[in-house]
């Protein structure tokens, strides 16, 4: 529906598209509109505005009357009825030979009312807002951490891996393997973290999902005393945490995973010590332009990747027939993003 102050600046663009050359249909067609749009718009030389929504449109043979209305709303006001939701008062009715309306009318007249909101005593549903974006453009400033099981030699017995990760450089700072899920355990491996990298005070962001123990009391105290901001995803969104989901996935899917389980919480230990050594120090990141966690942490990154660089541009200064495009994307990455807003396109 197109306000009237709407129409006279579409019509005074057509004209004046018009007046320069241009064929109206074509000038329709740029402004959205078509040439009976148009024409109808405009009627004995004068601009019309919209009078659809002062038509006067007659009652549904179907709408409820007033006197129905109220029957329903006195119906889900009962006590018997009053915690219930109309896709459970309806069937209550039915079994007590009432019919008074459709459950989607129920709806309708509580939406109305303004009372359609939760009804009962167990918690509503809420409405999760996506967690804030974060950039991290040097090491220590962003990380993100989990908690993965991992399966043990004895069948219903399982371990559970702590890491800690770098956004930014994808380091492994801290990793431990428990038996339990526990915030003591999760704020003793934090602080052991901040200790080794000396990033105490430095504003550290640690993004976590919901569960338990990156909510406890226990691990909120050693945030606060630790001077580390916290940020969680929303409940069941494993894709606010994408950079712990694929850092476990390496760790899992990597060729000397045991595939029979852990015979014991050292061997488990043992195991992930020596993965986290190699995938600092040995493992070339493909988010990273393929140098190590380590050598990015560092920041040794750019002078190995401007190294690649001068050798990709010498051999195509040396066989520039075999190159119809620019040499392979050698630049450091510079910034890293957690949750990033969506930039919407402009037409």
């Amino acid at each position: 529906m197109t306000s009237y102050p709407e129409r006279l600046q579409y019509i005074a663009l057509i004209d004046e598209a018009i007046s320069n050359g241009a064929r109206q249909h074509r000038a329709c067609e740029t402004a959205g509109i078509s040439v009976r749009t148009l024409q109808r718009w405009q009627h004995n030389g004068f601009i019309h505005e919209d009078k659809r929504p002062e038509a006067l449109r007659p009652a549904p043979a179907n709408q409820l009357s007033e006197s129905e209305r109220q029957r329903i709303l006195q119906v889900c006001s009962d006590p018997n009825y009053a915690d219930k939701p109309p896709c459970q008062i309806v069937p209550a009715l039915a079994d007590r030979g009432t019919y008074v309306a459709s459950e989607s009318s129920f709806y309708r007249v509580l939406k109305a009312e303004g009372l359609g909101h939760h009804r009962g005593r167990a918690k509503a549903h809420g409405t999760y807002v996506k967690p804030k974006s974060y950039t991290a453009t040097a090491p220590n400033r962003l990380w993100s951490w989990d908690i993965s099981h991992l399966p043990s030699a004895v069948v219903g017995h399982r371990f559970y891996l702590y890491m800690i990760m770098d956004v930014f450089s994808r380091k492994v700072v801290g990793a431990e393997v428990y038996e339990k899920e526990s915030g003591q355990y999760a704020s003793m491996l934090l602080q052991r973290a901040v200790w080794i990298e000396k990033c105490r005070g430095d504003q550290l962001v640690l993004h976590a999902d919901n569960g338990g123990p990156m909510k406890s009391f226990t691990m909120q105290a050693k945030l606060y005393d630790l001077g580390v901001r916290p940020s969680h995803s929303r409940p069941r969104v494993s894709n606010d945490n994408p950079y712990s989901e694929s850092l476990f996935r390496t760790l899992k899917y990597c060729p000397q995973w045991p595939q029979g389980g852990f015979s014991s919480l050292d061997s488990a230990r043992k195991w992930v010590h020596e993965f986290v050594v190699w995938y600092n120090k040995q493992h070339r990141h493909s988010g990273l332009r393929y140098v190590t966690p380590d050598e990015k942490h560092q920041q040794q990154d750019v002078e190995i990747l401007a190294q690649r660089k001068a050798l990709y541009e010498e051999a195509r200064r040396q066989n520039p027939a075999r190159w119809s495009r620019e040499t392979r994307n050698w630049d450091p990455v510079e910034s890293v993003s957690l949750n990033p807003d969506k930039v919407r396109r402009v037409a």
